[in-house]
């Protein structure tokens, strides 16, 4: 495996560097270097400029809108973005739904939905864990009941998801749901439903952390009604989509790029603060932490290379 970019791949790096120099808010990029909270209009304006350059989804196929790059282009993309101070992609929606739409969703519901998370009109979030089901998360108890009356086909859906993140700005939320409480096994009654936030019966509630932050919900489905035409796929098969999911989701949150961004922001802060009369950084066991960090941080990259050169060769990523 050689892990050299080629003269292309430089090519591509100048390329995104002049965009992000062009096109990146400054004020944006001044809450990111200086560890600012960004809002969620923040978040948004960055994904409609992507859209307007036709960057929107790098990794989605050119036939739903994508640009369609390589692992390694994508891998260059965020490092030079994190550098740049540009803020996360939310990845809800673009990284984690939408692959799932493409591949298991049928055309109506691509065409509906994968359009407005590329122009950032939608806003996603993921309802997976609950209170008692988080990494066995096949132990979990919201139900949707299938209906049927003269406005049609519907779910009637129940229960709790936890861990929520920005759930309080979106639009959507992708739940899986108990659709066959007995089924034999836990994972098999499970389906993969499309909820439109608004619907009467969703409440939001903050969690939160320790850090003072509201980025976590509690999220509560009482007597809320799903059109049938929501559920991705097959009744009882969200097990496959959700697992399908995870995988792109796993991939996708390494964040080299944001770590090396903050490393330096660290050195920096090191360098200005006295203690003992010398900078901190020169403090010889703070600069053994740091560059413990260092050396860990250089293996993650390694490892995230070696999961792109798997990529590129249509292998498994493995573990």
């Amino acid at each position: 495996m050689d892990l050299n970019f080629t003269p292309e791949e430089q090519a591509f790096r100048e390329e995104v560097r002049a965009f992000l120099r062009e096109r990146l808010p400054a004020d944006i990029s001044e809450k990111v270097r200086n560890g600012r909270a960004i809002q969620a209009e923040d978040y948004v304006r960055w994904q409609k400029i992507l859209y307007e350059q036709g960057w929107g989804a790098p990794s989605w196929p050119k036939k739903f809108g994508g640009a369609e790059w390589n692992p390694v282009q994508l891998h260059i993309f965020d490092e030079e973005s994190a550098a740049a101070g540009a803020p996360r992609t939310i990845p809800f929606g673009l990284k984690m739904v939408a692959p799932v739409i493409m591949a298991f969703g049928s055309p109506e519901q691509q065409q509906r939905f994968l359009p407005r998370i590329l122009s950032g009109e939608d806003w996603w979030c993921q309802g997976y864990s609950e209170p008692g089901a988080g990494s066995d998360l096949a132990s979990l108890n919201t139900r949707a009941e299938r209906r049927s009356d003269q406005s049609g086909e519907h779910y009637i859906v129940n229960g709790q998801k936890t861990w929520n993140t920005l759930g309080q700005y979106a639009d959507w939320i992708f739940c899986l749901v108990r659709t066959d409480p007995d089924a034999p096994k836990r994972q098999q009654g499970i389906s993969f439903l499309l909820i439109d936030m608004k619907s009467p019966g969703v409440t939001v509630r903050p969690i939160i952390t320790m850090d003072g932050a509201h980025e976590v919900n509690e999220v509560w489905f009482e007597n809320v009604r799903v059109p049938v035409e929501n559920r991705i796929g097959e009744e009882n098969k969200g097990w496959t989509y959700a697992k399908f999911l995870l995988g792109h989701e796993r991939t996708n949150i390494a964040s080299v790029g944001a770590s090396k961004r903050e490393l330096g922001r660290l050195k920096a802060i090191a360098r200005r603060e006295i203690k003992n009369g010398r900078p901190l950084i020169e403090d010889p066991l703070f600069a053994a932490r740091i560059a413990q960090v260092e050396i860990d941080l250089m293996a993650l990259e390694i490892t995230n290379l070696r999961a792109l050169f798997a990529e590129l060769e249509k292998r498994a990523p493995g573990p």
